[in-house]
Parts: C-alpha cells; structure tokens; sequence
C-alpha cells in the first residue's frame, strides 16, 4: 500500500460499513455471470472492498491508505453488474475517501486530492467499460436471435405426430452459441408414405449452411413429386451438383454430403432406406432389442457420383413392427471422444434399454453423450427417432436409463 503523509488532526467521527444491494428494475446485469451463490459472491465484491479500504484504512498506522480498494471496486463492478451498479460504486468509493481525509483532517493536501481525482478517474473508465460489455452483450444478443431464427427457417421442429408416428429431432452443436452448422434433417408426409432424411454437409460456416438449405429445399420438393426412393437420391444428387457449379461457396470438387433417406409406407409395417454413406440407422424394438440397419452394399455421398465406380441406389427393406423406434443420427454421435480417446457406441449403450418414447430416447442420448465426453464434444450432432405405436401398448413404458447404475 503507498504511504500519506500523517495527518494534522483527527475528528473523532465513526464510519459505518457499506453495502451495495441487486438493482431493480431497469438496467440489467450485462455480464451473465451465472446464477446461484457465485452470483451473489460476484455482486457483492464491490461492496466488500470498499467495506475491506474502510477497515484497512481505519485499523492501520495514518501513513498507509485503502485508495487500491476503492479504485478496484468500481472496476470489478463494471463488467459483472448493471450501469446503475458501477455508477453507484463509482460514487461510494469516492465519498470513502473524501470521508477518510475528512476524519484524518488531510482534505486539502496534494494526496488526499490525487487520490480523489485517481478513484474518480477509475469510476469514469469503470463506468465506459460497462457501456462497452453491454452494447456487446446486446450485439451477442442480436446475433443468437438471428441464428435461432436461421435454424427454425432452414431446420423447422417436425411436428410431434406425423401420419400416426411420433417423432422427435433434435440439434446440439458442438460450440456454445452455434446453432446451425453442416447437419440436416428432415420429415415430410408425402402420398408415398412418411419421408425422412439425416445428412451431413461436409466442412463448417456459411458454405456448409448454404449446402444444407439446397439438400433440403431439393429433398422438400422432390419427396411429394419422385415415386422412389432411389430417383429421390438421384435428384438430391443432381440439385448438389448443379448448385455446386453456380455457387463459389459450395465446392463443386471435394464437397459431398452423407446422407440417410427413409420411407415408411401408411399400409406396412415397413421401413425402405437409401443411405449414401451415412451412419448407419438403428431400430430399437419394443422388448429392448437392437438391429442396426446397415447396407449390403457401400455406397458413395451425396455430390461424389462423378468420382470412381457409380454404384446404382438401391433401397433396402426392414420389418419396422409396432412398438419400434428408428433412430438416425450424424456421426457427431459416433466420434464422440470420452477422456481417453474411445469413440462414443450408440448401439452397445442402446441394446437392452427401453424408453416410452421418441422424445425420452433423444434427451437420455444426449445426457449419456455429454458423460461420455464429459461436456467436450467436438462436433455437431443431429437426431431424428421415429416410433410407431404399439398395438395395445400402455400410455407409458417401463424407462431403462441407458447408462446402468
């Protein structure tokens, strides 16, 4: 601490501990610093350091000053607490010291003012800095508002029920605040029966979006139009390699897309699947048993037929009994990491489990994931589960959690 010069009299006068409580009303707290007792210790950080520069200052020798505490109280208050906050702590740190020189009777010495002006100084930055965080909080704002906007447009919520089945999506990006990136779904009742599709786009930002919204506008428009599920393929195909041409963005040499289209007929109990290099799909029976729904034959991604062997699309058939759940994923889900290194099974965690439905099975997914990685995963993940119901089965099922205790 810097030393002052003692003072030339004292006053006898007490001084009391001050507090500095929430504001209400009005401006909010731009800094997000949780919630919770860590909230509360952060907010009460001015105050405790103006209350810490009163007792420092009054229980040392006179040659020694609390000025470092009340010019660091306004600067902590300035990005964790509103603009009323700082402007307050600003204004109490600087009647601390006017109230301290006041009592040691050092008022109009040149320190007693240096010190005034310096505290007054810091409260002034203190309170351009607030200003600063929250127009960027705002800006931050702003942009998660229109990229929650830019996800409902090119990636709606399917309805719950879709021609008798339930069906649950859900997105969860690797990096906090994305909400879009290169991974895709899609569900659409068409004359054929219930369409479906889970791609993902390869690569990341504007041109892995702008890829993703011409898979989808071609698989929206050609899924109530195209009889097959192998012609549907080909006009995804054809729609990816003609935008390819016309847009910079979307590379029209190296870029694809992996993609699952299914079909469930409304007369069957049924399930056709074209997947063009994509992970492959799992069916959850009713009884808890898995089969993963994988291709006789490999075929190449979306926007790869002009390189190598073209393998003609075909689509396969698998009993899809009443009861079952489809679940389609990107491989967000498979290379997911845990600590050492072992890559996420969403077939070995699922076999046995049992969930009353769609939405059950998405949300336990996602919470093992996150154990699993231990809230680090590295890419973007999309779901999509459909069910059909069971013949007579009750309203709930008996719930499994995936991860055995």
């Amino acid at each position: 601490m810097r030393r002052r010069p003692a003072p030339a009299r004292g006053t006898g006068q007490e001084s009391g501990v001050l507090g500095l409580g929430r504001q209400q009303g009005g401006d909010e707290d731009p800094g997000g610093t949780g919630s919770g007792a860590a909230r509360k210790v952060v907010r009460a950080l001015p105050a405790v350091l103006i209350a810490g520069g009163l007792a420092f200052d009054l229980l040392t020798p006179p040659s020694y000053t609390g000025s470092p505490f009340f010019s660091a109280a306004p600067l902590i208050a300035a990005p964790l607490s509103s603009l009323r906050v700082t402007v307050l702590t600003g204004v109490l740190a600087s009647l601390a010291v006017v109230l301290l020189h006041l009592l040691n009777g050092t008022t109009w010495q040149v320190e007693a003012l240096t010190e005034l002006v310096t505290v007054m100084t810091v409260s002034g930055l203190a309170i351009l800095t607030n200003r600063v965080v929250r127009r960027s909080g705002e800006r931050l704002a702003s942009a998660r508002g229109i990229a929650e906007a830019a996800q409902r447009a090119v990636l709606p919520e399917p309805a719950e029920r879709i021609a008798g089945l339930h069906v649950r999506a859900r997105y969860e990006a690797a990096q906090a605040d994305a909400f879009i990136g290169g991974d895709l779904y899609a569900v659409q009742d068409t004359p054929f029966g219930v369409r479906l599709a889970v791609g993902d786009v390869r690569g990341k930002g504007l041109g892995a979006v702008e890829a993703v919204a011409v898979v989808l506008g071609a698989f929206r428009e050609a899924a109530d139009t195209e009889p097959t599920l192998e012609g549907l393929a080909q006009r995804l195909e054809r729609a990816l390699t003609r935008e390819g041409t016309r847009r910079d963005s979307l590379d029209s040499v190296e870029g694809f897309t992996t993609c699952v289209l299914g079909e469930i007929p409304a007369d069957a109990q049924v399930l056709r699947l074209v997947n063009r290099g994509h992970p492959e799909p799992l069916l959850l029976h009713a009884d808890g048993r898995l089969s993963v729904l994988a291709p006789a034959e490999p075929a190449l991604p979306l926007g790869m037929g002009d390189l190598g062997r073209v393998w003609p699309d075909r689509a396969e058939e698998w009993p899809f009994p009443a009861g079952a759940t489809l679940l389609l994923y990107t491989d967000g889900l498979t290379e997911a990491r845990d600590a050492a290194g072992v890559f996420y099974d969403p077939a070995a965690r699922l076999s046995g489990r049992v969930f009353p439905g769609p939405g059950e099975l998405l949300g336990a997914l996602s919470s093992d994931v996150r154990r699993h990685t231990g809230g680090g995963a590295t890419d973007d993940m999309a779901l999509l589960a459909v069910g059909r119901p069971g013949e007579g089965e009750p309203e709930r099922r008996r719930t499994v959690p995936v991860v055995a205790p």
